[in-house]
C-alpha cells in the first residue's frame, strides 16, 4: 500500500521563504493532479493564510498532537478552494506548554494506511528548535532548505544539518536532503551570486537547486492569500515554482505502508 510521501520544509533561520514554497510547491502538484495535504506546523499559521484557510474555532489544529492523547489528524483537515488541495491549520495561541509527547507521534499519524488517500504531505515547519521541528524531521522522507541569499543564510543551513545528521542517526535514517534552494534570488547581484556559491562549496553544488527568482508578485500572492500560480500565473515566481515542482517529483520514489506499520496504528 502505498503512502504519501512526506515533504518538510525547513530552515532553523526565520523569514527564509520556507512558507512561500510549501504553499506554492503544494498548489503546483495539486494542480498535476495530486491529492495534496499541507500542515502547518508553525504557530504564526502563514501556510493556512496563504491558503486562505483559518482554525475553525472550536476546530482542531495540527497543535492538538503534542497535548491530546486522542488526536486524530483526519479530524484537523480542512478544505481549500483549490480541487486536490487540503490544509491542516496551525494554532497561533500554542506555546509548547503541556505534556510533551514523542516526536514519532507525528510520523504515526501521517504514515497510517487511512492516510493513502493523500499523495504528498508538505510540513511548514517553524525555524525554532523544538518539540515540533524534531518532530517535522522524524516524520519526513524528505527535506527541502529554502534560504535567502543572505550571508546570515550558510549559519542556518549549518544548524539544520546539524538536526539532519542527528534525526538520521537517530529517529529517521531513511530521512533524505532533497536540496537548498535559494528563494528571491538575483544573479545580477553580486552579493546573491557570492552566497548561493558559498552554500554549493560547503554543502556541495549537486544539492543547491535552481534559485527562485526575486519576483514581488510572490507577496503580492499572499497578500491576496491565493498560491502564485492562481494570482499571477505568468510571473516569474509562478514558472519557477512550476519547474521546482517537476524537478522534486522525480527525485523521490513513493513510499508504502509496511505490514508492521499497518499493525501498528490500525
Amino acid at each position: 500500500m502505498t503512502r504519501p510521501f512526506i515533504l518538510a520544509v525547513s530552515n532553523r533561520k526565520g523569514g527564509s521563504g520556507k512558507t512561500t514554497t510549501a504553499v506554492n510547491l503544494a498548489a503546483e502538484w495539486a494542480a498535476r493532479g495530486r491529492r495534496v495535504l499541507v500542515v502547518d506546523l508553525d504557530t504564526q499559521g502563514h501556510a493556512g493564510f496563504g491558503l486562505g484557510v483559518d482554525p475553525v474555532k472550536p476546530g482542531r489544529t495540527i497543535h492538538d498532537l503534542f497535548g491530546d492523547s486522542g488526536f486524530d489528524i483526519r479530524d484537523a483537515v480542512v478544505a481549500t478552494a483549490w480541487p486536490n488541495l487540503w490544509c491542516v491549520p496551525a494554532d497561533p495561541l500554542y506555546d509548547g506548554s503541556g505534556p510533551l509527547r514523542d516526536a514519532l507521534l507525528l510520523a504515526g499519524q501521517l504514515r497510517r494506511p487511512e492516510m493513502a488517500g493523500y499523495d504528498i504531505v508538505v510540513l511548514d515547519t517553524p525555524p525554532s528548535l523544538d518539540l515540533v521541528l524534531n518532530s517535522a524531521m522524524a516524520a519526513a522522507d524528505g527535506v527541502l532548505v529554502p534560504l535567502l541569499a543572505h550571508a546570515l543564510s550558510v549559519e542556518g543551513v549549518k544548524q539544520l544539518s546539524r538536526l539532519f545528521y542527528k534525526t538520521v542517526t537517530t529517529a529517521n535514517p531513511e530521512l533524505k536532503l532533497l536540496g537548498l534552494l535559494p528563494i528571491m534570488a538575483c544573479e545580477r547581484i553580486g552579493h546573491h551570486r557570492a552566497v548561493i556559491a558559498d552554500i554549493a562549496r560547503q554543502f556541495g553544488a549537486e544539492r543547491v537547486l535552481r534559485p527562485i527568482r526575486s519576483d514581488i508578485q510572490l507577496a503580492a500572492a499572499f497578500a491576496e492569500r491565493q498560491p502564485i500560480r492562481h494570482f499571477a500565473p505568468r510571473s516569474r515566481g509562478a514558472l519557477d515554482y512550476y519547474l521546482l515542482a517537476d524537478e522534486l517529483a522525480s527525485s523521490w520514489r513513493w513510499p508504502t505502508v509496511s505490514l508492521e506499520l499497518q499493525k501498528k496504528v490500525s
